[in-house]
């Protein structure tokens, strides 16, 4: 009896030291945990996971598909996410001196995924003063409409503005419910192939205003600075795989990213109105600090935000931004 007591204790003993051992192998891996839309720019961080780019840098990184923004910001500002992956101004609407995160990489910018639905008679936007626009309140396309109408000389008290998604505003467009609809990706191209109206002009026309990032809680990065490098050493080679095998780069990232990008040829399709962003374009787009491409995007974002009463503090480039990691060598 004894010796069976002692048998135990020592399988019980050689059973915790496996445990511990295993508690501290995986306190060693580092994780992430990120917040995001279905968009076929989020594309890279599902390759780099899946390619296993991530994980031979020793991060493991969960990405969870939110449809909602405000439900995938709240969850990193609970700490439930340590960060997400959404436009630029975006992430300024809940930026404040409470809920500190940054954007440590810069993913791609639309080049034609965004776009406004409008009746063929309609020439330039300027003619759809006193028209009905469908669009999503306080989400991109009302920041990006925004930029529009400023090019125009218009402004939205020109316009009568009715709030629905961009599922619903598409929609609502190709029923007839609505003359001008702000909308993307893929509902821009099924206007097409169905010859209803137009798309009167798409985001190729403001390079650079539309960029997703992703952002990371502050004390992630402060904490984690071995795993924010990851994170973006894995991101430049998942860019360099697309530029070499496209392909078979579409391929993973459509399954990866899933829902209506499922099927590679439709996500092959939709990337052709993004661009990806790599290690030199990060390196371009960040430089500069206030005066730099990024910093002019946050003034804009200040601007157009700040004009509807969405920002909750006055939003400088280093409060949005930390370029440690893309100007590491």
């Amino acid at each position: 009896m004894t010796k069976t007591f002692s048998k135990l204790r020592k399988a019980a003993l050689a059973a915790g030291v496996a445990m511990l051992a295993a508690s501290a192998s995986s306190a060693e891996a580092g994780t992430m945990k990120l917040g995001m839309t279905t968009w076929v720019g989020y594309g890279p961080l599902f390759l780099a996971r899946d390619m296993g780019y991530f994980k031979e840098n020793g991060l493991d990184v969960t990405l969870e598909i939110i449809e909602e923004s405000s439900m995938y910001m709240a969850a990193a500002a609970a700490g439930e996410l340590d960060g997400s992956a959404s436009t630029i101004d975006e992430i300024m609407k809940y930026r404040s001196s409470d809920v500190c995160f940054k954007a440590v990489y810069a993913l791609d910018d639309s080049h034609g995924g965004d776009g406004v639905l409008a009746p063929k008679e309609v020439k330039s936007l300027a003619d759809i003063k006193g028209m009905e626009v469908a669009m999503n309140e306080g989400s991109v396309s009302q920041f990006w409409f925004n930029i529009l109408l400023k090019q125009a000389g218009l402004t939205e008290a020109d316009v009568k503005i009715t709030n629905m998604t961009a599922d619903d505003a598409a929609a609502a467009f190709m029923a007839d419910r609505i003359p001008v609809a702000v909308t993307w990706e893929p509902h821009l191209t099924l206007a097409k192939q169905a010859d209803k109206g137009q798309v009167l002009i798409d985001s190729s026309k403001t390079p650079g205003a539309i960029v997703d990032v992703v952002a990371l809680n502050c004390d992630y990065i402060a904490k984690n600075p071995k795993d924010v490098d990851a994170l973006v050493k894995g991101l430049y080679k998942a860019n360099e795989f697309i530029k070499s095998d496209q392909e078979k780069a579409y391929e993973v990232m459509a399954k990866g990213v899933g829902g209506w990008l499922e099927d590679p040829k439709e996500f092959a399709s939709s990337a052709k109105g993004v661009n990806f962003y790599g290690k030199d374009r990060n390196a371009e787009f960040f430089k500069g600090g206030d005066e730099g491409e990024a910093g002019k995007l946050i003034k804009l974002g200040t601007e157009i935000w700040g004009s509807f009463g969405k920002l909750k503090m006055d939003i400088k480039f280093a409060d949005l931004v930390d370029t440690t990691f893309v100007d590491a060598k």
